[in-house]
């Protein structure tokens, strides 16, 4: 009898969390559709010229797509923001359990981290291009450096919220220091770090494009610059819609990452940590 309840209430948990994934599906659907009714309503109010209507860019994009102009810049933009997502990244994860013995060594380098999170990162693009060109070097120079003080201080705080009396259980039991960082440090360090990605893919996106606002012959950053050299409205919605495209598509697969490694752990305190 016990384990007929205990079914049910796996039936139950599941159709509710079923059914609350439905209704967030449809509040965002129809917050969509109000964006752009607004956005249609400020097109005609204001006019063409001024903010492009949501069916101008719509065949715009498409037509882009299908002609792969569109197409092939968002590509070089996507290649960059990746790119320097994974170069920024990878060390910014590694760094704190590597200084998590050397806390005279964290305390020192500390100031120059802060400094480096709080420098603004537009002001380093024209830096990047006189040391690495106009090409895609300098594009990917300014998206790690911008993803890596994110990830880090994010990487940092899951390593310092972690319990001392767990690792203090752990090394009294025999553990070795690489089982405890792999067992105990390392997954709960992980919703931590996938806070800071979650911030970071969007922030690396838009640093790609703003790189190419400054020096490029390609991506979108380079076809907003020509829209606003043309006066051409809907060609700059153009290319900032196919951005939203790629910031969707880079959330989804940081979301989907974190989904598997943290697939131990209950649906709730998954919620919690990650703030879905």
């Amino acid at each position: 009898m016990a384990v007929l309840d205990d079914r049910q209430d796996v039936d139950v948990s599941g159709f509710a969390r079923l059914k609350a994934r439905a209704w967030a599906y449809r509040d965002q659907i129809l917050t969509f559709f109000i964006l752009v009714g607004i956005w249609q309503v400020l097109s005609m109010t204001l006019g063409v010229y001024w903010v492009g209507s949501p069916w101008g860019v719509l065949t715009r994009f498409v037509t882009g797509m299908l002609g792969g102009d569109l197409l092939i810049n968002a590509s070089y933009t996507f290649v960059e923001a990746i790119a320097g997502f994974l170069l920024g990244a990878i060390p910014a994860v590694f760094l704190p359990f590597l200084l998590r013995r050397m806390p005279m060594v964290t305390a020192i380098i500390d100031p120059v981290m802060v400094g480096g999170y709080g420098a603004p990162k537009l002001a380093l693009a024209p830096l990047f291009v006189l040391w690495f060109g106009i090409g895609i070097e300098s594009k990917i120079a300014l998206v790690a450096i911008t993803v890596f003080f994110i990830v880090y201080f994010s990487a940092l705080a899951g390593v310092r919220a972690l319990d001392t009396k767990l690792v203090q259980m752990a090394q009294v039991a025999g553990a070795s220091e690489q089982n405890v960082a792999r067992h105990i440090i390392f997954p709960g360090a992980v919703p931590y770090i996938f806070t800071g990605l979650r911030i970071a893919m969007p922030y690396s996106i838009g640093g790609a494009v703003i790189a190419e606002l400054i020096s490029a012959n390609r991506g979108l950053g380079y076809l907003v610059q020509l829209g606003a050299m043309n006066f051409d409205t809907t060609g700059i919605f153009t290319a900032l819609a196919a951005t939203c495209c790629i910031v969707f598509i880079g959330n989804w697969s940081v979301n989907a990452a974190e989904r598997r490694l943290l697939r131990w752990r209950p649906p709730a305190d998954i919620k919690l940590q990650a703030g879905t």
